[in-house]
This record gives structure tokens, C-alpha cells and sequence, in this order.
């Protein structure tokens, strides 16, 4: 689940994250936050300013894989985001700032 809200058009967008137990034992949320924080740094090279977003994860969020999680974060931003009335990306950049699919630094 995400959940999307305005904030001033100036202000750094921000991205919260819930990870509840009844996602799996430690090892298992902490994956999932990571995955999760690594889709939300690339949402910022188009979301960079005005949205403060909170990401909850659901159970089935541990047996997804990256693609499968990636590609739902970005749909349920992108369907916030028009909920809004968002015109489009902002700070757009299609960089990924040095990291691999998975958010670890590259060699």
C-alpha cells in the first residue's frame, strides 16, 4: 500500500516506510526495507520535491521479487501521484546513480 500527499512544491519530497512483523522474521523486513528504500531513491529522480509518501508493506512483499516489487511501487506511485493531480515527473533524471537493480554500490 502507498499512500501519497502534497507538500510544498519547494520542500524535498520524503518516503516513509512500515514494515510490520507479519511480513517475516527480521531478516526478511529488512530485505524488504531495502528493496523498498532502494525503489524509493529512484522515485526521487523524478518525484524530487512536493510529495511526502508512505509505503506499507504487505506480506506477500517478502516472497516478491525486485522487478515484481519495483514495478508495484511504481504503479501505485504513478496511480497517487494522478490521484493528486501530478502533471507529470519532476527533477526528472534517468540516472541511477551509480547503483545496480538491487541498490548496491557498483565496483
Amino acid at each position: 500500500m502507498l499512500y501519497t500527499a502534497s507538500i510544498g512544491a519547494e520542500e524535498p519530497s520524503r518516503i516513509g516506510f512500515i514494515v510490520s512483523k507479519a511480513v517475516g522474521n527480521a531478516v526478511t523486513r529488512n530485505l524488504v526495507k531495502r528493496r523498498l528504500r532502494e525503489a524509493g531513491a529512484l522515485s526521487l529522480h523524478t518525484h524530487g520535491t512536493g510529495l511526502a509518501v508512505v509505503v506499507r508493506a504487505l506480506p506477500a512483499a517478502a516472497t516478491a521479487s525486485w522487478e515484481q516489487l519495483l514495478s508495484d511501487y511504481n504503479a501505485a506511485l504513478a496511480v497517487t501521484t494522478k490521484r493528486l493531480g501530478g502533471s507529470g515527473p519532476r527533477n526528472a533524471s534517468t540516472e541511477h546513480n551509480g547503483t545496480t537493480t538491487e541498490g548496491t554500490p557498483r565496483a
